[in-house]
């Protein structure tokens, strides 16, 4: 797989800046001094040109659950991060998104950088840094649901460097039914992996309101091959809301005493639950 078209960046009159190519569509914020700004911005435009093309040429083992370690640098933190969850099943896939944050985030923080925010945003899988004034990040929003979300505040001393979301309402298939799952972990690889892994858990088997399709008819080079995956989700009863939520819960809750996540919020279906630290919102029902 290969694009013809060459990378593009574009600089937003408020200083941001939006770097495409192929399916990749990253958003890249820095503060502080003008000139350190400048060049962080500088190295993640240069260290985004040849992801891409790295990433395409390890595809076949990306796609396997297990096989030789790759070898690009965003490859390599793929692999590490699914890793980390076995034995669930895992493809290095699953952390694709918060591992191009991360890669370009990590070219933004070279040693002596006077940034004193920073944040990649990779379709709403993030990669963080912030030394001053905590960060406030909408999480687990879900809009057609009409149900308020919640907020994560991340300080410089929290150990939280990722946030990502998964659903079956999201850009990549889901085996589960939640609407969204927002992980907040150490980098946003591992929170990309989790959240993966949490939402595959919020479930109703054979439930007559869920829609399912094997995952390689609705993308035929889909990781996850025929394993069904949600297409659409009927009303549901609270006592069955409540059944699908037990397993994520108790997921959600071992990855946090593993030290894999700090905190998790599950939405499905107008209900949300939080577990470990830093959301914040008076509508959750904390675990």
């Amino acid at each position: 797989m290969s694009w013809t078209e060459a990378p593009r960046m574009q600089m937003a009159r408020d200083g941001r800046m939006r770097l495409t190519h192929g399916p990749i569509d990253v958003i890249v914020t820095a503060d502080g001094p003008a000139r350190a700004v400048a060049r962080a911005l500088g190295r993640a435009r240069d260290g985004f040109a040849p992801l891409l093309t790295g990433l395409c040429a390890e595809l076949p083992r990306l796609r396997q659950a297990d096989g030789l370690a790759p070898t690009g640098p965003v490859a390599q933190r793929m692999h590490r991060a699914a890793a980390r969850f076995a034995p669930a099943f895992a493809t290095p896939m699953a952390a694709v998104a918060g591992a191009v944050s991360d890669h370009l985030l990590a070219e933004m923080l070279v040693p002596g950088h006077a940034l004193t925010r920073a944040h990649v945003n990779n379709g709403g899988d993030i990669a963080l840094y912030t030394r001053s004034a905590p960060l406030r990040l909408a999480i687990c929003d879900v809009p057609e649901t009409r149900a308020p979300g919640a907020r994560a505040l991340i300080g410089p001393r929290d150990g939280i460097g990722g946030v990502a979301t998964s659903g079956w309402r999201g850009r990549s298939h889901s085996m589960g039914i939640a609407d969204a799952v927002t992980v907040l972990a150490r980098d946003a690889a591992l929170a990309d992996v989790a959240a993966t892994l949490i939402a595959n858990a919020v479930d109703l088997p054979g439930h007559p309101a869920i829609m399912r399709a094997p995952a390689n008819t609705l993308s035929p080079d889909s990781d996850l091959g025929p394993r069904p995956v949600t297409t659409d989700v009927g009303p549901l009863a609270p006592p069955e809301i409540a059944a699908a939520l037990v397993a994520a819960r108790a997921l959600a809750q071992d990855y946090i005493s593993r030290g894999l996540i700090r905190a998790a919020c599950v939405a499905l279906a107008g209900t949300r639950i939080a577990l470990g630290q830093h959301i914040e919102t008076k509508e959750l029902q904390n675990a």
